[in-house]
């Protein structure tokens, strides 16, 4: 027996070491960080708000169709267009048909540059609205659908939603709204060393609550207002205790042996192996896991199967905020930078969450869908912390990229979001409150 136990704990060991040697091997010299971002969208009708649907000849997948001609290469499986990709960026499908652009930074760029990564968005704006157009759609930035119900919206034919779809089903009450109804802003940042993981992984996810707010963008829920704040939180809240919420939940630190833990007690639902996909359901990573024969494919798309507010996956990849319009989704990028490509605010932010354990940001993240602006983290409001961070990010910029930040900080000004934006338009109809959420090639401009 004891023999057995040394043996696992052994291999557990050895997987740990693997996990990690993964991350110090996409470790970056600061003068090498990028930024990367994928800008979630809905695809809906114009006019209904309803939400377009990858099928059929006015579907997704022939808007993708027609994307080629612009010197995008479609992905395909089993014949069917799933995305596109290109040198710079990808479009992917998620689950219920969202439309992710993906800015992948460039090698030949030496600094992460906020410039870029907006004129690799706009030059996609510009390919696809007009095609949107021709079809009376919309390309809507916003976090849930505004109008069609979760029941109404099929799954697009992809192997990996199939298995993550019937396992998620049991797991929490709006997994499936996650999956098919959600649209978000996700933002990469690389890290130097273990240290400088650290302080990136644990500011970022004390930060949490604060995004939850500042960008949220979910006025809707299942076709009705939404009466709180917060909406996409809380479907988060109610997806997989397993996956999602901090990293660090689960009793582990922040660094990378934590984290590897974190991989291999999870799930990963599917696992990659030898050409084919294999769904595993509640098996967790380390039951899976071969230490001696594995591929970087199979690794990475384990780490992909983790769903905390912020994970690693050869980069920090922070996952809060709600889909916004141009530009508030271009100055979350400049946000993310100022705060943590800069070594002073982000030794500032970790000192001052020396003392912040997950149940503070769990507790904060509660009290944002009742209270807004006015929850409380680390004896402040999230309002009063907005406007410290966004003093910080300006602080931890170059001078020609603190312009990125003047639509995020009048919103925080304001003590607004989004959400409430589309809100105090309602009395003009439902449609004309969501407008402004609408990317229009030739109008891309903020609307306080």
């Amino acid at each position: 027996m004891q023999e057995m136990v040394e043996i696992f704990m052994s291999r557990e060991n050895q997987q740990i070491t693997e996990i990690i040697k993964y991350l110090q091997s996409k470790e970056k010299d600061c003068r090498d960080y990028k930024v990367g971002v994928e800008f979630e969208h809905l695809i809906v009708e114009q006019d209904s708000l309803n939400a377009v649907s990858y099928y059929g000849p006015q579907g997704v997948e022939e808007t993708l169709k027609e994307m080629l001609s612009y010197g995008w290469v479609g992905d395909y499986e089993e014949g069917n267009l799933l995305g596109l990709h290109r040198e710079g960026a990808t479009i992917t499908l998620e689950p219920g048909s969202q439309l992710e652009l993906s800015t992948m930074p460039q090698a030949n760029i030496p600094q992460a540059n906020i410039q870029d990564i907006e004129q690799e968005y706009l030059n996609f704006v510009n390919q696809i609205t007009p095609i949107l157009k021709k079809k009376k759609q919309a390309l809507l930035a916003m976090g849930y659908q505004p109008q069609t119900s979760i029941a109404d919206i099929g799954f697009i034919p992809k192997q990996r939603y199939v298995f993550m779809s019937d396992y998620l089903k049991n797991r929490g009450k709006y997994a499936h709204n996650m999956m098919k109804g959600t649209a978000s802003m996700q933002y990469s940042l690389d890290y130097k060393n273990e240290a400088d993981f650290i302080k990136k992984i644990k500011v970022a996810s004390c930060l949490a609550p604060v995004m939850a707010v500042i960008f949220d963008n979910s006025p809707f829920f299942e076709g009705q207002v939404w009466p709180q704040h917060a909406a996409r939180t809380v479907i988060w809240q109610n997806c997989d205790d397993v996956r999602c919420g901090p990293a660090a939940k689960h009793g582990h630190g922040w660094g990378y042996g934590d984290y590897a833990k974190f991989i291999l007690e999870t799930p990963p639902i599917f696992i990659k192996k030898k050409g084919a996909t294999i769904y595993t359901g509640e098996q967790p990573y380390k039951e899976l896991f071969d230490p001696d024969d594995y591929t970087l494919e199979e690794l990475e798309q384990a780490m992909t199967m983790v769903f905390p507010d912020v994970r690693a996956k050869g980069f920090i990849e922070i996952r809060i905020a709600d889909a916004c319009p141009y530009p508030l989704n271009i100055a979350g990028a400049a946000f993310w930078k100022g705060l943590l490509y800069n070594e002073v605010s982000v030794n500032k932010l970790f000192e001052a969450f020396q003392n912040i354990t997950v149940a503070d940001i769990e507790r904060a993240k509660q009290e944002v869908v009742n209270k807004g602006y006015q929850a409380n983290l680390a004896g402040s409001t999230l309002a009063e912390l907005g406007c410290r961070l966004i003093q910080l990010a300006k602080a931890g910029l170059p001078a020609d990229e603190i312009r990125y930040l003047e639509p995020l900080q009048e919103l925080i000004e304001q003590r607004k979001s989004p959400a409430e934006l589309t809100k105090e338009r309602l009395p003009l109809g439902k449609k004309q409150a969501v407008e402004w959420c609408f990317i229009k090639p030739s109008e891309v401009c903020y609307v306080p």
